[in-house]
């Protein structure tokens, strides 16, 4: 829904997206779930609980860890048809896999999706696409070296409250200024504790994700402010204040904080769309509502039963795709743009100036074509002009 189209080297459909396991014109997609931790697991259930995919192996980078989880997860009679391993690739070739799942952590989505990539299989990566803005334009090149899809699963965007959000506010003129607000107070313990900008890094990246399916057009400039209350736990700064700027003349405005005890909002954050002809109102968790401009009340859509949600939509997209359908919003080049708002985000409240995406995403691509002369195996990012140009169609 947002104004970014995929680039002429990009995948276009499953025909050139298919795996070098052969063609499969139906059924599910067999898949190798890459990472067997938290949130491996709660791939591994998604894709047990799916009728798009099949799990056809699990891999782990610690050795026992694949076998453990598909012993806790999958039914006992399914489990011997679940390869397992320590190498993603092996494993898929043992598996007769059609597709990779990437769910290691984000310093090994370079090279674990490139590897998938290169072997000829489309991968489906959990957020964020890489460790860096840099790694991400470089995986990038390596999808459009190889012809195969790669997808970023930003899970929060499939949300059917989000997109009736967008419907009202189509009707009512189309969203003109976006403000999110998230005040939540978790004590998650670990690495976000000890993160410079846990919230804008670990949380923020899916609001900014969700304003672009509200918002037409692409973001063109970050201001940002970070802070941490007095009585924060984290180390870094848990609050922050981002305004992003559209080239469509929309503004994206963000506020919150992970130390607000009290009175918090849901995890999807609250959001007010004001548009030429009325507002819309939602409150992350219920079908949103509309106010015209002439006060009449707008009651948002449900959900339709046979809606998708999150993990599952993200699943069953990529999947789609495979089996002929369109290239998915959220294919690598579409999704770059979300990391490079949260690259802008913290490189603004760490200067106090306004950070052009330009500035970052040129800067990533000369890194990016760094990364692939010493890899070896693309060269696509060469034939980018800049950073925009590349993500865009020309």
């Amino acid at each position: 829904m947002s104004g970014t189209q995929h680039p002429v080297g990009a995948p276009q459909s499953v025909a050139s997206a298919q795996s070098v396991v052969g063609a499969h014109p139906a059924g599910p997609v067999r898949v190798v779930v890459v990472g067997a931790g938290g949130m491996g697991k709660t791939w591994i259930r998604t894709v047990l609980g799916s009728d798009a995919a099949v799990l056809a192996g699990v891999v782990d980078v610690v050795d026992g860890a694949a076998e453990r989880a598909v012993a806790e997860l999958a039914p006992e009679d399914r489990r011997a048809a679940v390869r397992t391993g320590t190498d993603a690739v092996t494993v898929a070739r043992q598996a007769s896999a059609e597709a990779v799942i990437d769910v290691t952590i984000p310093a090994a989505h370079h090279a674990v999706t490139a590897d998938a990539l290169h072997a000829g299989y489309p991968v489906l990566g959990e957020k964020p696409c890489a460790a860096t803005l840099a790694e991400a334009v470089s995986l990038a090149g390596h999808a459009e070296t190889t012809g195969r899809l790669f997808m970023v699963s930003q899970s929060r965007r499939n949300n059917p409250h989000l997109t009736e959000t967008r419907r009202l506010a189509d009707q009512l003129g189309g969203a003109g200024i976006v403000d999110t607000r998230f005040y939540k107070a978790p004590r998650f313990g670990g690495f976000r504790d000890e993160m410079e900008h846990p919230l804008i890094v670990d949380m923020a990246i899916h609001a900014f994700d969700a304003g672009r399916i509200l918002i037409d057009g692409d973001p063109v400039a970050v201001t940002a402010t970070s802070y941490n209350p007095a009585w924060s736990w984290y180390a870094g700064d848990a609050a922050a204040t981002v305004t992003i700027a559209y080239d469509t003349g929309a503004v994206h405005t963000y506020s919150g904080s992970w130390a607000a005890p009290g009175a918090e909002t849901s995890w999807n954050g609250e959001w007010r769309v004001s548009c030429a002809r009325g507002s819309v109102h939602w409150d992350g968790e219920e079908p949103p509502t509309a106010r015209a401009g002439d006060g009449e009340q707008i009651p948002g859509r449900d959900p339709a039963p046979e809606a998708r949600w999150e993990l599952d939509a993200s699943l069953a997209e990529f999947c789609a795709s495979l089996r002929g359908g369109p290239v998915p919003d959220s294919e690598v080049h579409g999704n770059v743009w979300t990391q490079a708002i949260v690259e802008a985000a913290v490189r603004s409240a760490e200067t106090g100036r306004r950070v052009l995406l330009a500035e970052v995403l040129d800067e990533a691509l000369a890194a990016g074509r760094d990364l692939d002369l010493a890899d070896g195996r693309s060269r696509a990012l060469s034939t980018w002009k800049t950073g925009i140009s590349g993500l865009t169609t020309t």
